[in-house]
């Protein structure tokens, strides 16, 4: 395992989705998957510089059709830092929840999973945590990257159409990858998205959860994004002994972070509120600015009411914007908490899923194949 994931770099005459790595693997723990590869691939940081990520693409069967089989990219909820928390590496271990990917699975489709920008390839992290447009990058990537797999392109008569599913930040990533679709990849057949307990404004989650019991989400935010844009001073706000607190915490998972970090934030910065710093306040505020395209294929949301991670109010507030800017979108509301809705949601989100693949393709512009990682920005 730690072969595959050696460090490497990416030139930058690589293009987005290209493939740079590929290993068959077994996912034992999941029956129904008679195929499975993980693979590096060429994607964009927030930055639009050129950057390799990890993944893992598992197909329920190769047999051809006469139709090509609906790919789903899946991306999870924050699974950490660092350390050996990739989703590409835990399913193989038996530690990833599975219920989503089975559901997928069961469909038929080919189920593609991000690890995430600098999660997995050894010596990149940390994870950049709650950045945007690198989550939705790595996520349109990650679909053209699938497709670029021999045996899944044997299999496939002609370009598979795509839905996209995630879940809290993993949602975001998903948002964001609709947002980005025709910008940044509009030769993908993009047909709808799904995304639950969606994390639209950062800085609002770290005012409301830097005092409760998930507050060392705030530290991770703060590491996260001061990776994403290392080109800004941000970790000036810490003292000493925050400095000292990052080094440790950044390869972490997030199960490791919960149980050490269960101090308020400022407890490790030299100001009580350091969201309230002029480069944080610049950088929250880049982070929950709406891109400027809405997506153009439907949108399902979703959110538990009793939700003490992500409060309801921030899905509720997109949806509502959504509607306003005239986006085919659907709202559903669970009455239970954060992790039960991940769970209990998981049939509806795949009926919605599946019609809209039933749907017409949408028009498409033609694949920017003579545009460069830092033009597409």
């Amino acid at each position: 395992m730690t072969e595959f994931y050696a460090p490497l770099v990416v030139a930058g005459d690589r293009r987005p989705g290209e493939l740079v790595r590929i290993e068959r693997t077994a996912v034992r723990h999941l029956p129904d998957a008679t195929n499975a590869w993980r693979i590096v691939y060429v994607s964009s940081d927030s930055r639009g510089e050129p950057i390799p990520v990890s993944g893992i693409v598992i197909a329920a069967g190769t047999a051809a059709s006469s139709t090509p089989h609906p790919l789903v990219v899946y991306y999870p909820s924050f699974h950490g830092l660092g350390g050996q928390c990739a989703p590409s590496q835990q399913l193989l271990t038996g530690d990833e929840p599975l219920d989503h990917i089975q559901a997928a699975l069961d469909r038929g489709w080919t189920v593609a999973v991000p690890d995430g920008e600098n999660l997995g390839i050894t010596g990149l992290g940390p994870h950049t945590f709650l950045a945007a447009r690198a989550a939705g990058q790595v996520t349109l990537d990650l679909a053209r990257a699938s497709q670029a797999i021999p045996e899944v392109a044997q299999s496939n008569p002609g370009q598979a159409p795509i839905v996209l599913w995630g879940y809290a930040d993993g949602g975001r990533g998903a948002v964001w990858a609709a947002e980005l679709h025709q910008e940044y990849a509009p030769e993908l057949d993009l047909r709808g998205i799904a995304a639950g307990a969606v994390v639209t404004d950062p800085g609002a989650l770290v005012r409301s959860a830097h005092r409760g019991p998930w507050l060392a989400l705030t530290l991770a935010g703060m590491i996260g994004l001061s990776r994403a844009y290392h080109h800004l001073p941000l970790r000036h706000v810490l003292t000493e002994d925050g400095l000292h607190v990052v080094r440790h915490a950044e390869n972490l998972s997030a199960a490791q972070l919960l149980e050490q970090y269960r101090q308020p934030l400022e407890r490790w910065c030299q100001r009580p509120d350091p969201w309230n710093d002029a480069i944080w306040r610049y950088v929250l505020t880049r982070e929950s600015r709406a891109h400027a395209a809405a997506p153009s294929v439907p949108v399902h949301l979703y959110h538990g009411t009793h939700d003490r991670v992500v409060p309801v109010e921030s899905g509720g507030g997109l949806f509502t914007e959504y509607r306003r800017r005239g986006v085919d979108v659907t709202w559903r509301e669970y009455d239970t908490n954060h992790f039960r809705t991940a769970t209990d949601s998981t049939s509806d989100v795949v009926a919605h899923l599946s019609g809209f693949l039933g749907r017409p393709a949408p028009s498409r512009r033609a694949n920017p194949a003579d545009r460069s990682p830092t033009d597409l920005r």
